[in-house]
């Protein structure tokens, strides 16, 4: 069974899985706001060796407040386009990300 949270989140079974535009290679780590269905993040990592993934994870455990092991790469590893997958028991800790879609930022 699906849901959809905040545009970019979605409960499937007993995870959430969060869409996301990841933009490496910036000065740092910051949400980027939210657009074309997606959470954009900038990361101060470059693209390579599984960089910008670990600091993807590390960023966004540090904004849920919950450990990095439980958040996992469901797709994307070597694309911008990523889908994250986090257990449902973090779902009241989504309000603190930037989740409001506005298609006309990009």
């Amino acid at each position: 069974m699906e849901h959809n949270l905040h545009g970019c989140c979605r409960i499937v079974g007993d995870g959430i899985h969060i869409a996301i535009k990841a933009l490496p290679g910036a000065s740092k780590t910051e949400f980027a706001g939210a657009g074309e269905g997606r959470l954009r993040i900038r990361l101060a990592a470059a693209p390579e060796g599984g960089k910008a993934n670990a600091e993807l994870i590390a960023f966004l455990a540090k904004a849920l407040g919950c450990p990095k092991r439980d958040i996992t790469l469901l797709r994307g590893e070597k694309s911008r386009l990523k889908t994250i997958t986090l257990p449902l028991a973090y779902g009241p800790q989504l309000e603190k990300l930037p989740l409001t879609i506005n298609d006309t930022q990009k």
